[in-house]
């Protein structure tokens, strides 16, 4: 299922929306393009929405691995929200449930973050 995205800013925050197959195909250097330019702009926070994600690859995972990397690296941080089932079991399996803070909901992320 071929991806796409849209971003919005909100207060000090990015939120992208992510539909579709995270498979680091050329959408993912799109993705990491456009944490790197909300780092330019001084933006702290990324929040990505998972909730029209299907599967993530390995590739996947390193874009998503990327772009947290560039956001802490400016002092921000990306947060991950409305992860399926099958999207969860792959975040738990790869302990990438340590490593980013997960909200069940766009909603909760904002209330918390924005």
């Amino acid at each position: 299922m071929k991806l796409t995205y849209n971003s919005k800013r909100e207060g000090n925050s990015i939120i992208i929306s992510i539909n579709g197959d995270l498979i680091g195909d050329e959408v993912g250097p799109q993705l990491v393009e456009m944490v790197s330019d909300a780092v330019q702009d001084k933006i702290k926070n990324c929040i990505i929405d998972l909730k029209g994600v299907r599967y993530i690859s390995s590739s996947g995972i390193g874009v998503l691995i990327t772009m947290l990397t560039k956001m802490r690296n400016a002092g921000g941080e990306v947060y991950l929200t409305s992860p399926s089932e099958h999207v969860k079991k792959l975040l738990i399996i790869t302990k990438l449930n340590n490593i980013f803070t997960v909200f069940d909901s766009l909603e909760d992320a904002k209330e918390k973050v924005v």
